[in-house]
Protein backbone atom coordinates (compact mmCIF):
# COMPACT_ATOMS: atom_id res chain seq x y z
CA UNK A 1 0.00 0.00 0.00
CA UNK A 2 1.23 3.62 -0.82
CA UNK A 3 1.19 6.13 1.58
CA UNK A 4 -1.76 7.91 1.45
CA UNK A 5 -4.04 4.47 1.16
CA UNK A 6 -2.78 3.76 4.77
CA UNK A 7 -4.84 6.61 6.52
CA UNK A 8 -7.61 5.29 4.42
CA UNK A 9 -7.30 1.75 5.36
CA UNK A 10 -7.53 3.09 9.82
CA UNK A 11 -10.61 4.45 9.20
CA UNK A 12 -13.48 1.84 10.87
CA UNK A 13 -16.98 1.14 10.55
CA UNK A 14 -17.51 2.00 14.07
CA UNK A 15 -16.13 5.27 13.27
CA UNK A 16 -17.89 5.97 10.63
CA UNK A 17 -21.72 4.70 12.79
CA UNK A 18 -22.37 7.86 14.38
CA UNK A 19 -22.00 10.14 11.14
CA UNK A 20 -24.63 7.34 9.50
CA UNK A 21 -27.05 6.76 12.18
CA UNK A 22 -27.65 10.57 12.61
CA UNK A 23 -29.38 10.68 9.37
CA UNK A 24 -33.11 9.16 8.79
CA UNK A 25 -33.13 6.56 6.59
CA UNK A 26 -36.77 5.45 6.47
CA UNK A 27 -38.66 4.18 3.33
CA UNK A 28 -42.49 3.04 2.83
CA UNK A 29 -42.85 0.75 -0.06
CA UNK A 30 -45.04 3.50 -1.70
CA UNK A 31 -41.66 5.54 -1.50
CA UNK A 32 -38.92 2.57 -3.10
CA UNK A 33 -41.60 2.18 -5.76
CA UNK A 34 -41.70 6.26 -6.23
CA UNK A 35 -37.69 6.23 -6.00
CA UNK A 36 -37.82 3.35 -8.26
CA UNK A 37 -39.64 5.06 -11.06
CA UNK A 38 -38.12 8.28 -10.61
CA UNK A 39 -34.54 6.81 -10.84
CA UNK A 40 -36.10 5.42 -14.47
CA UNK A 41 -37.89 8.56 -15.70
CA UNK A 42 -35.23 10.97 -15.21
CA UNK A 43 -32.10 9.11 -16.54
CA UNK A 44 -33.91 8.05 -19.61
CA UNK A 45 -35.54 11.78 -20.33
CA UNK A 46 -32.49 13.07 -19.48
CA UNK A 47 -30.36 10.28 -22.22
CA UNK A 48 -33.10 11.02 -24.71
CA UNK A 49 -32.46 14.67 -23.95
CA UNK A 50 -28.80 14.79 -23.92
CA UNK A 51 -28.93 12.27 -27.38
CA UNK A 52 -31.15 14.94 -29.16
CA UNK A 53 -29.40 18.52 -27.95
CA UNK A 54 -25.97 16.54 -28.78
CA UNK A 55 -26.71 15.32 -32.01
CA UNK A 56 -28.35 18.97 -33.06
CA UNK A 57 -25.41 21.13 -31.99
CA UNK A 58 -22.99 17.82 -33.16
CA UNK A 59 -21.27 18.55 -29.76
CA UNK A 60 -20.55 15.47 -27.91
CA UNK A 61 -19.18 17.27 -25.14
CA UNK A 62 -23.33 19.01 -24.55
CA UNK A 63 -24.33 15.43 -24.95
CA UNK A 64 -22.51 14.53 -21.75
CA UNK A 65 -23.00 17.66 -19.83
CA UNK A 66 -26.56 17.39 -19.98
CA UNK A 67 -26.42 13.43 -19.21
CA UNK A 68 -24.18 14.22 -16.63
CA UNK A 69 -26.34 16.90 -15.09
CA UNK A 70 -29.54 14.59 -15.38
CA UNK A 71 -27.53 11.95 -13.34
CA UNK A 72 -26.99 14.53 -10.86
CA UNK A 73 -30.49 15.79 -10.25
CA UNK A 74 -31.40 12.33 -10.23
CA UNK A 75 -29.13 11.55 -7.87
CA UNK A 76 -30.07 14.63 -5.45
CA UNK A 77 -34.10 13.64 -6.14
CA UNK A 78 -33.82 9.89 -5.31
CA UNK A 79 -30.49 9.30 -2.83
CA UNK A 80 -31.90 11.59 0.58
CA UNK A 81 -35.01 10.37 2.12
CA UNK A 82 -37.09 12.88 1.56
CA UNK A 83 -40.49 12.84 3.64
CA UNK A 84 -42.47 12.32 0.77
CA UNK A 85 -40.78 8.61 -0.01
CA UNK A 86 -42.85 7.67 3.48
CA UNK A 87 -46.04 9.09 3.18
CA UNK A 88 -47.82 5.61 3.68
CA UNK A 89 -45.78 3.42 6.20
CA UNK A 90 -46.86 0.30 6.78
CA UNK A 91 -48.74 -1.05 10.31
CA UNK A 92 -46.21 -3.88 11.77
CA UNK A 93 -47.15 -6.28 14.10
CA UNK A 94 -46.25 -5.66 18.00
CA UNK A 95 -42.93 -6.90 18.81
CA UNK A 96 -43.04 -10.13 20.42
CA UNK A 97 -41.83 -10.40 24.06
CA UNK A 98 -41.67 -13.10 26.32
CA UNK A 99 -41.05 -12.53 30.09
CA UNK A 100 -38.48 -14.91 31.64
CA UNK A 101 -39.67 -18.68 32.46
CA UNK A 102 -42.79 -18.45 29.90
CA UNK A 103 -43.11 -20.75 28.02
CA UNK A 104 -46.23 -20.20 25.40
CA UNK A 105 -46.07 -17.34 23.06
CA UNK A 106 -47.27 -13.90 23.67
CA UNK A 107 -50.74 -13.10 22.52
CA UNK A 108 -50.50 -10.94 19.19
CA UNK A 109 -54.23 -9.95 19.16
CA UNK A 110 -55.92 -12.19 17.29
CA UNK A 111 -53.47 -12.10 14.29
CA UNK A 112 -53.20 -15.56 12.74
CA UNK A 113 -49.54 -15.92 11.38
CA UNK A 114 -48.68 -19.11 9.20
CA UNK A 115 -45.93 -20.22 7.60
CA UNK A 116 -45.25 -23.37 5.62
CA UNK A 117 -48.88 -24.69 6.97
CA UNK A 118 -48.48 -24.06 10.58
CA UNK A 119 -49.66 -22.00 12.91
CA UNK A 120 -46.40 -19.38 14.23
CA UNK A 121 -46.94 -17.21 17.57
Amino acid sequence: MGGRDRKFASITLPQARPTYSSLPSSQDFHGQSLADFLTTFLLVASGVIAVIIGFSAQDIYKTLYVGLSGTVLTFILVVPQWPFFNRKPEPWLPARVQKAGASRPVDLGGVQIEVDGKRVG
